[in-house]
């Protein structure tokens, strides 16, 4: 017999919401670091190349502003590559503790290297290092060869401060589009979306 959740929590309507919806991401941000979720700043970052086809995967987002969300990586990797080619990409926030998700559609721009190093001098060593071995979605004969590759890279930068690769940094992704979702009984969920244009922000509610 089939099986259903049930969502029992408060519904959401447009006075609950901040008038800026990144406002309103970082507090459900902070409201499922609350409800003890493990990764609240966990998202599926979808990209597309200019074929159309489509990739995504699981990304942290280290910052939210009142203008946009920054996520890092290597540039040289699958989605690097897909957003040199195709500056537009989308994210999924899913909290299910909360019975929630946010969705964010928008470009993407390169952040500079200066903005960038701000973040990965703060990174643990062991994360910097990683970050000059691994080279990220390339092809790798096994495991071994990655992990010597990381103690060779430790070997050299010695005690050393480890600077940010050329390779490697941030991106910040503007949101033309918000959508904040909130699970309710009977597939009866409430969902509000914001879009952006230059006199500010405009929010709608969805059908479910």
């Amino acid at each position: 017999m089939a099986q259903y959740t049930l969502h029992e929590h408060d519904g959401l309507d447009t006075q609950d919401l901040a008038p800026n919806p990144l406002i309103q991401l970082q507090r459900w941000i902070e409201q499922a670091r609350d409800a003890g979720m493990l990764e609240p700043v966990a998202a599926c970052l979808a990209t597309a190349s200019t074929s159309g086809q489509p990739s995504a995967r699981i990304v942290l987002i280290r910052q939210v502003s009142e203008q946009a969300v920054a996520f890092y990586t290597n540039h040289d990797s699958r989605k690097g590559v897909e957003l040199a080619e195709n500056p537009q990409a989308a994210l999924c926030f899913w909290w299910d503790k909360l019975q929630r998700q946010v969705r964010v559609e928008g470009s993407v721009t390169r952040m500079s290297q200066d903005e960038a190093e701000v973040y990965f001098q703060g990174r643990p060593r062991g994360s910097q290092i990683g970050a000059w071995a691994s080279r990220q979605s390339q092809p790798v004969e096994n495991r071994a060869q990655l992990e010597d590759r990381v103690v060779a890279t430790a070997e050299q930068f010695g005690d050393e401060a480890v600077p940010i690769p050329d390779f490697w940094g941030g991106y910040w992704l503007q949101p033309q589009a918000v959508e904040f979702w909130q699970g309710r009984n009977n597939r009866l969920h409430d969902r509000l979306r914001f879009t952006g244009d230059s006199t500010g922000w405009n929010v709608e509610r969805l059908e479910p």
